[in-house]
């Protein structure tokens, strides 16, 4: 069975996507659902933004968001089917899209509110984050506790990678220790402590203003960050949108749990190839793809199309 994994903020670069939806008639569509909702001119952001501007969280997520939404409208167009979704952080709105519970255009209504609550919260503090590594996800929270000040692990990306957020001094400092373990402390170009509780000031405007998103059933499994699991039926959207903001992203779960469930093809649409490392360091013996541009989506649909 083939599953889509799709990646989260970080991943945007300028020129994004642009191959794809140079071909792709539904590109169009997508850019300018966006442009009229977020009040810019989406394609001109993902095509020809600079480094810089694509960076800022008010506009990584949406662009982010369009670039994928291309991706997968390219995949649909060659007939690849899909039997589960999942997203890392950011990308769970485009997982959301794709198994049917958003619309484009609900998934750029409720991005609008996410990265604009985010980017409030981001101003008013002084955090970072970083990923570690080559150490054991359970020394990481060790360390983490045994930090003074406030620093978690926030992302479980794979055996092999955990991310930590948190205030600045207390972040520094943890990520030197692990360091001081012989680990790898790569700082993350993010704009503050996502997932974590320095978020909740955009956790609470999510809940309030997600109860005007309408949240339809997944046609497919869709599996949580929250849990590694597929969403449970009857699921608050408003509320797990806004615990998702501070929550940890359980995403070695999510794979472990896929690959249970019988899902042995794994397809990463995005900007860049992001999720596939993680997959690799935490499954064995399944199959990965990624569609990023035509090269791409051409070597996915010959070896997918017949597949389900």
């Amino acid at each position: 069975m083939n599953v889509l994994l799709f990646t989260g903020q970080g991943s945007q670069f300028p020129g994004m996507g642009a191959e794809l939806a140079a071909s792709l008639p539904a590109a169009a569509a997508i850019y300018e659902a966006g442009s009229d909702i977020l009040g810019f001119d989406l394609k001109k952001l993902c095509l020809e933004g600079d480094e810089e501007t694509l960076g800022q969280t008010c506009n990584a997520q949406p662009a982010i968001y369009a670039t994928e939404l291309i991706c997968l409208e390219a995949l649909k167009a060659r007939g690849i089917p899909y039997a589960g979704v999942c997203g890392h952080s950011l990308g769970e709105y485009a997982a959301m899209t794709a198994c049917g519970m958003l619309t484009p255009e609900n998934g750029f209504r409720a991005l609008k509110i996410r990265a604009q609550a985010m980017d409030e919260a981001a101003k008013s503090q002084d955090s970072g984050m970083y990923a570690i590594l080559r150490m054991a996800p359970a020394r990481i929270a060790e360390i983490c506790a045994q930090t003074p000040g406030y620093v978690v692990p926030v992302n479980f990306n794979s055996p092999a990678q955990t991310v930590i957020a948190g205030e600045r001094q207390a972040v520094d400092a943890a990520a030197k220790a692990c360091t001081e373990e012989k680990a790898r402390a790569v700082p993350l170009a993010v704009a503050a402590a996502f997932h974590s509780k320095l978020m909740q000031p955009a956790a609470d405007s999510i809940a309030a203003e997600f109860t005007a998103i309408p949240f339809g059933a997944p046609r497919v499994p869709f599996y949580t960050n929250l849990t590694g699991e597929p969403l449970a039926q009857g699921t608050d959207m408003a509320q797990y949108c806004a615990q998702h903001c501070v929550s940890p992203v359980r995403f070695a779960q999510e794979l472990e749990n896929l690959h249970a469930a019988g899902f042995d093809a794994y397809i990463e649409l995005g900007p860049k190839k992001v999720l596939t490392s993680f997959v690799k360091q935490t499954l064995k013996d399944v199959r990965m793809y990624t569609v990023t541009d035509p090269d791409s989506l051409e070597e996915a649909a010959t070896c997918l199309k017949h597949t389900d």
